[in-house]
């Protein structure tokens, strides 16, 4: 079948699925920043600390004090909006500038949905959102109940990426053919009730979860496409993402990604979506809405242009570990934004030493003086944390009147089960070494080989 891209760009659809994703994603948004703030991660993931570590090129970007919960106030307050699609185009662009400050705050708190949250949210700023069912509608006195098609189809492009590049990942050899780290972390579950001791100390269950995580994630975009096995594909979504929760402490991702994939549904079970919410809350359509078959873009070619380039960006992006030497799980030097799932077991001890460069005198640090528990747990095993912290502390004892100060480390790092060895070449001083996207040949070579993507 040929494929034609001006016909293909030219088609519409109900704009029924937008409108029930724009309301679920902002419910969801609003209740996990209200999560965020209920646990009281705020206060001790970006006010406690005294130091936060970085994304290289994003070092201004930092907690702002107590003004930090006004930041999360507002982006609750955005999220709202997007929900009752009020001010939509600007509630959706705050929304974006907002939590995706909190996410580069502290590259401690990397994870993969927050990335995808903000993936999700630049990808909505360019879609009529609120062309149906919104209050934007009452306010412009217009309703559009017809998109172009591929408005629709981008949500599902993303999905289908992370999907799809998740179960790339996990073709791999210690994932298939050691079932790691799976069998680590399940093999510790075994209180959980009905299934604990039946089934998480069985060998056979290691490898029966690693194999289904990969063929659900390979084959799961492609089963929501296709209509016949679409409502089989939404009750695996359902029980593969329940079970994981159950299993995993991984927050809201789960919820994100079952209410997520139902922009796969026909418009049919939207439209009936937003007839038991029109019920819900009493809401009729107002005789002075203009209702108009379809919603035209002002500035069409340059929103398919730019949004061509970011998807071209997210094809691209998790395959730069290709330009850099060493295994991917040891360096880490282009694991994060590649949609790499819970694919590593990774702990690591390492002890910092500060020498005079000029006497040779030095002293050992505690690393606790200057990180909490958890930051100083995530920096033991990672090299972009490790140097960071090097050039922190180097700054910190020049301040303090130090002389010719140099930073060494001793670094123990474990990989999916491994013995522990050592991670860091311990006569680098770590203080001279430069902040980059180069690979750091500072990093001992992997005693092992991983196969795979």
């Amino acid at each position: 079948m040929n494929f034609n891209f001006k016909t293909y760009i030219n088609q519409t659809a109900h704009a029924a699925p937008l409108a029930v994703f724009r309301i679920a994603f902002g419910i969801m948004m609003c209740f996990s920043i209200l999560r965020f703030w209920y646990h009281g991660w705020i206060e001790t993931l970006y006010l406690e600390p005294k130091f936060h570590f970085s994304y290289y090129g994003f070092e201004w970007v930092k907690p702002i004090g107590n003004y930090t919960y006004v930041l999360f106030v507002i982006c609750a307050i955005a999220s709202i909006c997007i929900a009752i699609g009020f001010k939509y185009r600007i509630a959706i662009i705050i929304f974006f500038l907002t939590f995706t400050y909190i996410e580069l705050m502290d590259k401690t708190t990397y994870l993969n949905h927050y990335y995808f949250v903000s993936l999700l949210s630049f990808l909505m700023i360019f879609l009529p959102a609120n062309a149906y069912y919104s209050l934007d509608n009452i306010l412009r006195k217009k309703s559009y109940e017809t998109i172009p098609k591929w408005t629709i189809d981008s949500l599902k492009l993303l999905l289908g990426i992370v999907y799809f590049y998740a179960g790339l990942a996990k073709l791999n050899s210690d994932w298939l053919f050691r079932a790691q780290p799976l069998k680590i972390w399940l093999t510790s579950k075994y209180d959980i009730p009905l299934i604990g001791e039946a089934f998480m100390h069985q060998n056979w269950f290691h490898y029966a979860m690693s194999w289904g995580g990969m063929l659900y994630d390979l084959t799961i975009p492609f089963l929501l496409l296709y209509r016949k096995t679409r409502v089989f594909a939404f009750v695996a979504v359902v029980f593969f993402h329940v079970f994981t929760r159950v299993l995993f402490p991984i927050g809201m991702f789960p919820f994100i990604m079952i209410v997520s994939t139902l922009i796969f549904f026909d418009a049919g079970f939207h439209q009936k979506i937003i007839n038991a919410l029109k019920k819900l809350f009493s809401f009729s359509k107002s005789k002075y809405i203009h209702v108009r078959e379809r919603y035209i873009f002002q500035s069409r070619t340059p929103v398919i242009l730019l949004l061509s380039i970011f998807f071209i960006i997210q094809f691209i992006l998790p395959f730069r570990y290709l330009l850099y030497p060493g295994e991917l799980f040891w360096t880490e030097e282009g694991y994060r934004f590649s949609w790499r799932v819970m694919l590593m077991e990774k702990m690591g001890i390492s002890t910092f030493k500060i020498v005079d460069g000029d006497t040779g005198a030095f002293f050992y640090v505690d690393n606790k003086d200057f990180l909490t528990t958890f930051q100083e747990k995530q920096m033991s095993f990672q090299p972009d944390f490790i140097l960071e912290y090097a050039h922190y502390l180097g700054d910190h004892f020049t301040q303090q009147g130090h002389k010719n100060v140099q930073v060494f480390v001793e670094s123990y790092v474990a990989l999916n089960g491994r013995l522990s060895s050592l991670y860091v070449d311990k006569s680098v001083n770590l203080y001279a070494e430069k902040k980059s996207f180069k690979p750091k040949l500072w990093l001992l070579p992997f005693n092992d080989e991983i196969k795979g993507l």
